[in-house]
């Protein structure tokens, strides 16, 4: 009897590959929801830890901000204008730490089969988004006990901002989830720079008590800031802050286009380095 044989190659050039992953998108779900199973299983808190995780730090910086050193953010409550900015701070900063280790973490799998390398980094994404999406709940409550004002009109902003966060999210953790591969020390490093980025992004003040217009705008590169823009248009004027977002839209797809780039670059020599 003959016997066919069937050869998989990796797609040729760079590119976005996005219909490919479309193709895999059965794998894409396998991935995310075999990375909840073992984040959450056997766990004493399990998925009470991410609601009690950003309600603490919001209690933590609301004494500290509001009652010791008040910060205006104009007619949103500050616990509110804590929480917004910490769940969506979550979201990317556990994508990006996760993304980041996702392809050594998964070191043996690449090593038998082929299959798009990115649904590993963007289900690390998707596991974020997970747990912002419970903690969106808490917000959404949170927002109701302190009578927050919400303009049901612009209520469109609030996705708006997440999905600059996954965005964001996917390029970096795509760059350094390739770049953890070839150098492995690299990944020591993440938490410092995530850090670095938490200070730089409007979590715990706004972006308009910064008197220095140049500083402000350098601050608008970062991509958080833009998905906190828009995040918490609802919540004020029902406007954001144009020059901040331009910027800020630009940088975000930049990083996404580096990020896929360098991963797609790098690809090639996955199955030898991991």
């Amino acid at each position: 009897m003959e016997k066919f044989i069937t050869h998989i190659h990796p797609p040729k050039g760079v590119s976005l590959g996005l219909r490919e992953l479309w193709q895999y998108r059965e794998l894409f779900y396998f991935f995310t929801w075999r990375d909840i199973k073992v984040k959450y299983k056997q766990t004493y808190l399990g998925i009470i830890w991410a609601l009690l995780q950003p309600l603490g730090m919001m209690l933590i910086f609301t004494f500290l901000f509001s009652k010791t050193w008040p910060i205006n953010t104009g007619t949103i409550q500050y616990p509110v204008f804590v929480l917004s900015g910490l769940i969506l701070w979550n979201l990317i900063n556990s994508a990006v730490s996760h993304a980041g280790e996702s392809m050594i973490q998964n070191a043996n799998i690449i090593n038998k089969i082929y299959f798009p390398r990115l649904i590993i980094p963007g289900s690390s994404v998707l596991v974020a988004l997970f747990d912002f999406l419970m903690g969106f709940v808490i917000f959404i409550i949170l927002c109701f006990f302190y009578q927050q004002n919400i303009h049901f009109s612009a209520i469109w902003f609030f996705p708006a901002g997440i999905i600059v966060t996954i965005i964001a999210a996917f390029g970096a953790g795509s760059f350094l989830a390739a770049l953890n591969v070839k150098y492995r020390d690299f990944r020591y490093t993440i938490p410092f720079m995530l850090q670095v980025l938490f200070f730089g992004s409007q979590i715990i003040y706004p972006l308009q008590s910064i008197q220095q217009t140049w500083l402000k705008y350098v601050l608008a590169v970062n991509p958080v800031n833009t998905a906190l823009e828009f995040f918490r248009a609802p919540l004020s004027s029902a406007k954001v802050d144009t020059a901040v977002v331009g910027i800020g839209l630009v940088s975000t797809f930049l990083l996404l286009l580096t990020g896929i780039y360098f991963f797609r670059k790098t690809e090639a020599y996955f199955a030898d380095l991991a």
